[in-house]
Protein backbone atom coordinates (compact mmCIF):
# COMPACT_ATOMS: atom_id res chain seq x y z
CA UNK A 1 0.00 0.00 0.00
CA UNK A 2 1.30 3.35 -1.20
CA UNK A 3 2.23 5.57 1.82
CA UNK A 4 3.16 8.98 0.27
CA UNK A 5 2.13 10.56 -3.01
CA UNK A 6 2.99 9.78 -6.33
CA UNK A 7 6.02 10.70 -6.87
CA UNK A 8 7.70 10.37 -3.05
CA UNK A 9 6.18 6.52 -3.47
CA UNK A 10 7.47 6.15 -6.86
CA UNK A 11 11.07 7.20 -5.24
CA UNK A 12 10.95 5.17 -2.09
CA UNK A 13 9.58 2.01 -3.92
CA UNK A 14 13.06 2.30 -6.46
CA UNK A 15 15.35 3.22 -3.89
CA UNK A 16 13.72 -0.23 -2.37
CA UNK A 17 14.98 -2.47 -5.06
CA UNK A 18 18.84 -1.75 -4.33
CA UNK A 19 20.45 -4.01 -2.74
CA UNK A 20 20.86 -3.66 0.54
CA UNK A 21 18.43 -1.25 0.79
CA UNK A 22 14.98 -2.07 3.37
CA UNK A 23 11.87 0.00 3.01
CA UNK A 24 13.40 2.38 6.13
CA UNK A 25 16.57 3.05 4.38
CA UNK A 26 14.46 3.82 1.24
CA UNK A 27 12.55 6.51 2.82
CA UNK A 28 15.84 7.93 4.72
CA UNK A 29 17.65 8.03 1.45
CA UNK A 30 14.51 9.80 -0.60
CA UNK A 31 13.65 12.45 1.96
CA UNK A 32 17.78 12.93 1.58
CA UNK A 33 17.68 13.41 -1.78
CA UNK A 34 14.29 15.73 -1.70
CA UNK A 35 16.12 18.00 0.84
CA UNK A 36 19.05 18.02 -1.42
CA UNK A 37 19.55 21.47 -3.45
CA UNK A 38 18.66 21.01 -7.13
CA UNK A 39 22.09 21.35 -8.67
CA UNK A 40 23.12 18.47 -6.14
CA UNK A 41 19.87 16.09 -6.74
CA UNK A 42 20.75 16.52 -11.17
CA UNK A 43 24.13 16.09 -10.95
CA UNK A 44 23.28 12.48 -9.05
CA UNK A 45 20.77 12.05 -11.85
CA UNK A 46 22.99 13.01 -14.66
CA UNK A 47 26.05 10.52 -12.97
CA UNK A 48 23.59 7.62 -13.21
CA UNK A 49 22.24 8.31 -16.44
CA UNK A 50 26.16 8.87 -17.63
CA UNK A 51 27.37 5.55 -16.55
CA UNK A 52 24.08 3.83 -18.09
CA UNK A 53 25.05 5.29 -21.75
CA UNK A 54 28.19 5.24 -21.20
CA UNK A 55 29.82 2.16 -19.14
CA UNK A 56 29.79 -1.34 -20.52
CA UNK A 57 31.84 -4.98 -20.39
CA UNK A 58 34.90 -5.55 -21.65
CA UNK A 59 34.89 -7.93 -24.00
CA UNK A 60 37.55 -10.20 -22.69
CA UNK A 61 37.20 -9.84 -18.78
CA UNK A 62 33.76 -8.73 -18.15
CA UNK A 63 35.19 -6.03 -15.99
CA UNK A 64 33.14 -2.42 -16.28
CA UNK A 65 34.75 -0.80 -19.14
CA UNK A 66 33.99 2.56 -21.05
CA UNK A 67 35.70 1.31 -24.23
CA UNK A 68 35.41 -1.63 -25.95
CA UNK A 69 38.20 -3.48 -23.55
CA UNK A 70 38.52 -2.63 -19.91
CA UNK A 71 42.14 -0.67 -18.71
CA UNK A 72 43.81 -3.28 -17.64
CA UNK A 73 43.14 -5.30 -20.51
CA UNK A 74 44.58 -2.72 -22.54
CA UNK A 75 47.37 -1.96 -20.27
CA UNK A 76 50.45 -4.20 -21.90
CA UNK A 77 52.49 -4.13 -18.53
CA UNK A 78 49.89 -6.71 -17.42
CA UNK A 79 50.76 -10.32 -17.48
CA UNK A 80 48.20 -12.16 -19.83
CA UNK A 81 49.15 -15.54 -18.86
CA UNK A 82 47.50 -15.60 -15.61
CA UNK A 83 44.29 -14.85 -15.00
CA UNK A 84 42.52 -13.82 -11.27
CA UNK A 85 39.22 -15.40 -11.28
CA UNK A 86 36.52 -12.91 -9.50
CA UNK A 87 33.12 -13.04 -8.74
CA UNK A 88 31.87 -9.12 -9.58
CA UNK A 89 33.84 -5.53 -11.07
CA UNK A 90 33.86 -4.77 -7.39
CA UNK A 91 36.38 -7.69 -6.47
CA UNK A 92 38.55 -6.50 -9.23
CA UNK A 93 39.01 -3.21 -6.92
CA UNK A 94 39.78 -5.51 -4.17
CA UNK A 95 42.24 -7.05 -5.40
CA UNK A 96 44.15 -4.11 -7.40
CA UNK A 97 44.05 -2.37 -3.91
CA UNK A 98 46.96 -5.30 -2.81
CA UNK A 99 48.71 -4.02 -5.84
CA UNK A 100 50.77 -7.38 -5.14
CA UNK A 101 48.50 -9.18 -9.03
CA UNK A 102 50.14 -7.90 -12.01
CA UNK A 103 48.10 -10.12 -14.53
CA UNK A 104 44.41 -9.92 -15.86
CA UNK A 105 40.96 -10.46 -15.04
CA UNK A 106 38.21 -12.57 -15.70
CA UNK A 107 34.52 -11.51 -14.20
CA UNK A 108 31.85 -14.52 -13.54
CA UNK A 109 29.19 -12.12 -12.72
CA UNK A 110 28.19 -13.89 -9.82
CA UNK A 111 28.77 -17.73 -8.18
CA UNK A 112 27.11 -20.28 -8.43
CA UNK A 113 24.12 -20.94 -6.03
CA UNK A 114 21.75 -23.89 -6.95
CA UNK A 115 18.77 -22.40 -4.19
CA UNK A 116 18.30 -19.29 -6.62
CA UNK A 117 19.09 -21.11 -9.83
CA UNK A 118 22.38 -20.45 -10.71
CA UNK A 119 24.52 -22.44 -12.26
CA UNK A 120 27.70 -21.88 -14.77
CA UNK A 121 25.15 -21.65 -17.70
CA UNK A 122 24.10 -18.58 -15.80
CA UNK A 123 27.88 -16.90 -15.40
CA UNK A 124 30.42 -16.24 -17.48
CA UNK A 125 32.09 -19.70 -17.37
CA UNK A 126 32.08 -21.07 -21.26
CA UNK A 127 33.76 -17.33 -21.88
CA UNK A 128 36.44 -18.52 -19.33
CA UNK A 129 37.06 -21.63 -20.90
CA UNK A 130 37.01 -19.90 -24.33
CA UNK A 131 39.74 -17.63 -23.41
CA UNK A 132 41.99 -20.65 -22.17
CA UNK A 133 41.49 -22.19 -24.94
CA UNK A 134 42.51 -18.98 -26.77
CA UNK A 135 44.93 -17.45 -24.55
CA UNK A 136 48.20 -18.61 -23.32
CA UNK A 137 47.34 -18.50 -20.16
CA UNK A 138 49.71 -20.12 -17.46
CA UNK A 139 48.19 -20.28 -14.20
CA UNK A 140 44.58 -19.56 -13.02
CA UNK A 141 43.74 -18.00 -9.72
CA UNK A 142 40.11 -18.68 -7.81
CA UNK A 143 39.65 -15.52 -6.30
CA UNK A 144 35.91 -16.17 -5.68
CA UNK A 145 34.68 -15.60 -1.88
CA UNK A 146 35.47 -17.46 0.62
CA UNK A 147 31.55 -18.53 1.97
CA UNK A 148 29.58 -21.72 0.23
CA UNK A 149 28.60 -20.51 -3.21
CA UNK A 150 32.07 -19.12 -4.06
CA UNK A 151 33.99 -22.41 -2.69
CA UNK A 152 31.48 -24.49 -4.90
CA UNK A 153 32.08 -22.23 -8.15
CA UNK A 154 35.58 -22.48 -7.29
CA UNK A 155 35.75 -26.45 -7.10
CA UNK A 156 33.55 -26.75 -10.07
CA UNK A 157 36.11 -24.42 -12.08
CA UNK A 158 39.18 -26.22 -10.51
CA UNK A 159 37.18 -29.53 -11.83
CA UNK A 160 36.82 -28.58 -15.18
CA UNK A 161 40.43 -27.59 -15.84
CA UNK A 162 41.95 -30.69 -14.32
CA UNK A 163 42.82 -31.74 -17.44
CA UNK A 164 44.35 -28.33 -19.50
CA UNK A 165 48.14 -27.67 -18.59
CA UNK A 166 47.83 -25.16 -16.64
CA UNK A 167 48.31 -24.28 -12.90
CA UNK A 168 45.28 -23.75 -10.72
CA UNK A 169 45.42 -21.67 -7.15
CA UNK A 170 42.86 -20.63 -4.72
CA UNK A 171 43.75 -17.77 -2.68
CA UNK A 172 44.37 -18.48 0.68
CA UNK A 173 41.73 -17.61 3.91
CA UNK A 174 42.36 -17.11 7.32
CA UNK A 175 42.72 -15.38 10.31
CA UNK A 176 42.95 -11.41 9.46
CA UNK A 177 45.90 -9.15 10.29
CA UNK A 178 44.92 -8.02 13.89
CA UNK A 179 42.87 -10.40 14.70
CA UNK A 180 42.84 -12.46 17.90
CA UNK A 181 42.85 -16.36 17.76
CA UNK A 182 40.40 -16.74 20.31
CA UNK A 183 37.61 -15.40 17.77
CA UNK A 184 38.18 -17.11 15.18
CA UNK A 185 35.99 -19.55 14.12
CA UNK A 186 36.82 -23.38 13.63
CA UNK A 187 36.71 -23.12 9.80
CA UNK A 188 38.49 -19.89 9.51
CA UNK A 189 41.61 -20.98 11.84
CA UNK A 190 41.72 -24.48 9.93
CA UNK A 191 41.91 -22.52 6.55
CA UNK A 192 44.98 -20.65 8.40
CA UNK A 193 46.81 -23.83 9.09
CA UNK A 194 45.83 -25.44 6.01
CA UNK A 195 47.27 -22.14 3.91
CA UNK A 196 50.55 -21.76 6.17
CA UNK A 197 53.75 -21.20 4.57
CA UNK A 198 57.35 -20.71 5.37
CA UNK A 199 58.74 -17.90 7.25
CA UNK A 200 62.36 -18.27 5.96
CA UNK A 201 62.10 -18.96 2.26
Amino acid sequence: MAVYTGPVQDLVDELGRLPGIGPKSAQRIAFHLLKLPRDDALRLASAITEAKARVSWCERCFNVASDTLCDICNDDRRDPSIICVVEEPRDVVAVEKTHEFKGRYHVLGGAMNPLEGIGADQLRVKELFARIGAEDITELILCTNPNVEGEATAMYLARMVKDVPLRVTRIASGVPVGGDLEYADELTLGRALEGRRDVLD
